[in-house]
């Protein structure tokens, strides 16, 4: 039997100068032009439900690609907050919500709560500047980023809703189409709002046990990573 090889490298270092690992199907130059199923966890450091989501999926299609199992292109990053990830804090070393730094055109210096806080200016983080780099060089069709806070599945743009709904099926959680309050500057707003990048953010009940995320949420995202109806005509 082949076996496929699975690609690593480093999107960046984080402020406190830790590495952020990627994984993906292809090397990038030949990912560029397949438009792959991304999923990211860790943007906030206190959702440890997020990461281990993220993880899982990823041991799941690093397994599924070495067997040579028929795949949509992939990229998986684990942990985006590393520095917030080590400390059990929503934001990043400098204080910073990842989730409200994107360079999007909804971008506000406003924050409610400290937790909120958007950075001095759009994309200043060296961790979204450089995901945002990496996502206009890709071009996904999809972006599933996980969370954990009350139990949803959040769908922005129409072609999200199919894919939404496969994991909503999985876990048993509500598909909505709005978190309910404004997100100025957040991956929802960059990714659909700005770019027509579908977003699915999956928000796991938070407190649950580790050793239950992955399976509320594996049909789901098996079923999304098997669709070959999603793969890029090459």
């Amino acid at each position: 039997m082949v076996v496929n090889t699975v690609f690593k490298d480093i999107l960046c270092r984080s402020n406190e100068g830790r590495e952020i690992p990627f994984f993906s199907s292809h090397h990038l130059r030949e990912l560029e032009s397949l438009a792959p199923v991304m999923i990211l966890g860790g943007i906030h450091g206190d959702e440890p439900e997020g990461v281990e989501l993220a993880q899982k999926s990823l041991a799941w299609l690093q397994s599924a690609t070495q067997a040579s199992e028929d795949l949509v292109p992939w990229f998986a990053l684990p942990c985006l907050n590393p520095d917030g990830y080590e400390k059990n804090q929503r934001v990043n070393g400098r204080g910073v919500d990842l989730n409200r730094n994107y360079p999007s055109k909804s971008w506000s210096p406003e924050a409610k709560k400290p937790r909120y806080n958007p950075g001095p200016k759009p994309g200043s983080e060296i961790e979204i500047s450089s995901l945002c780099e990496m996502i206009l060089r890709l071009k996904p069709r999809l972006i599933i980023h996980c969370h954990s806070w009350e139990p949803c599945i959040v769908a922005t743009g129409k072609p999200a809703y199919t894919d939404a709904h496969r994991l909503g099926g999985s876990c048993g959680y509500e598909v909505i189409e709005h978190i309910g309050y404004d997100t100025p500057g957040s991956l929802s707003e960059f990714g659909w709002h700005d770019n027509q990048i579908p977003i699915i953010c999956i928000e796991e009940k938070e407190g649950t046990a580790l050793d239950q995320v992955w399976p509320h949420f594996e049909n789901g995202i098996k079923e999304i990573f098997r669709d070959s109806s999603n793969r890029q005509v090459e």
